[in-house]
């Protein structure tokens, strides 16, 4: 027993050193090919043995579901209050023809995709690979998000679509996971319509309130100057896991709460919201780091464990006929360029979000074929990763010599 103890005690120590490695020469990795999901996911995938051989299953399995719940609230929070309604007036039409065009179009194609390719897994089962591996992290694009070189009209449409698609995917999600539950039990689907629609109207009316009174308390507290600056994430985190309970408590998804509690806070917020950044550039960023971590480390050796043909093909495919084809169909009329539109397409990375969504339904909801989708989410977030992460910067200069 002390023998296991000190091998985890090893672990995570190589753990926290890699951190404060990355973290030392931030600045330089970010002017190299590499990225962080690239370097976490590989350390993880480096430390799977170790990791399997110094703690208990159950121990793990409690550890990522937790982490995933954690990362997926604050993602998910912060993401929607950067999404400023007085910005998106400006420039709102690229963003809101890839969200509300693209979007269900690449649900609707990689349904058909999947299940055209693996049949036996049926409608349901295709329709949550579909939206497990529909949303988009800008961290994996950030080398185009960031760069000057990009037109801004393109690097704003990119950090749009990714701040929002996550949320926004989030009933697809919902509803498949409960709808290939339920064709595996075999139960009634009595109700089932009700119950999903009780947790998507619910889930935002939670939000919204939360999101409202918090932010019309923290204006309050600011005007007043009653609240130290160390406390304003105190209050972003506390509204994010705030909104989400009180969904759960009511009947609503916690998920869709965060988010819509997100969006309302900021944009009721009068004041700067820079500590939503300053939190997640900080403690944030160690979150996404330990989830690339736990991707490689317990998602990704069973993923690849399972991979066959087939879930390759469906990874492929995800990442270039669906993506590609449902954005470039949802700007036809749109003035851009073949190539804009074909740069606006390929950067849909599949990172954090498949990751967690993952990760979570399987922990809530039993459904057939769990390695395959296990295995379709692993193989499209790994080739994403890796594609995605050594393509941004090279492109994105490409894209800037127009």
């Amino acid at each position: 027993m002390m023998s296991q103890g000190l091998h985890l005690d090893l672990v995570v120590l190589a753990i926290l050193a890699a951190f404060i490695a990355y973290s030392l020469f931030s600045r330089a990795i970010n002017r190299s090919i590499l990225t962080l999901p690239i370097i976490f996911m590989c350390l993880g995938y480096a430390l799977a043995e170790p990791l399997r051989m110094a703690a208990p299953q159950e121990v793990l399995d409690e550890g990522k579901r937790l982490l995933a719940e954690i990362t997926l609230v604050l993602v998910l929070f912060a993401d929607a209050s950067h999404v400023q309604f007085s910005k998106l007036r400006q420039n709102w039409k690229l963003p809101a023809r890839m969200l509300l065009i693209g979007l269900p179009l690449s649900i609707l194609l990689g349904t058909l995709v999947t299940f055209l390719v693996s049949p036996e897994g049926g409608v349901a089962m295709a329709l949550l690979t579909a939206a497990v591996l529909t949303p988009t992290d800008a961290a994996l694009a950030q080398g185009v998000v960031t760069n000057s070189s990009v037109p801004e009209e393109l690097s704003e449409t990119i950090n749009v679509e990714s701040g929002l698609n996550d949320g926004l995917v989030l009933p697809f999600v919902l509803l498949g996971a409960i709808l290939a539950s339920a064709g595996m039990m075999q139960a009634s689907t009595d109700g089932l319509a009700r119950d999903a629609l009780t947790q998507i109207v619910l889930g935002p009316l939670a939000g919204i309130a939360t999101g409202w009174l918090v932010a019309r308390l923290m204006d309050l507290a600011q005007s007043r100057r009653l609240i130290a600056a160390a406390a304003e994430g105190v209050v972003f985190v506390a509204a994010a896991f705030a909104a989400y309970v009180l969904a759960e408590v009511i009947g609503g998804n916690g998920f869709i709460a965060a988010f819509v509690a997100g969006m309302i806070f900021g944009n009721s917020y009068r004041h700067n919201i820079h500590f939503v950044r300053e939190f997640m550039e900080g403690a944030g960023q160690i979150l996404t780091m330990s989830s690339f971590l736990v991707f490689g480390a317990l998602l990704l050796p069973d993923g690849l464990a399972h991979a066959s043909l087939k879930t390759v093909v469906i990874a492929v495919l995800f990442l270039t006929v669906v993506r590609v084809g449902a954005i470039w169909l949802s700007l036809l009329g749109s003035g851009l360029k073949t190539r804009d539109k074909l740069f606006l397409g390929w950067f849909g990375p599949r990172g954090l979000a498949s990751i967690l969504f993952t990760l979570v339904i399987m922990d809530e909801f039993d459904f057939p074929d769990e390695a395959e989708l296990l295995a379709c989410v692993s193989m499209t977030v790994a080739l994403s990763i890796l594609a995605h992460g050594l393509s941004s910067t090279p492109l994105a200069r490409r894209i800037g010599k127009r």
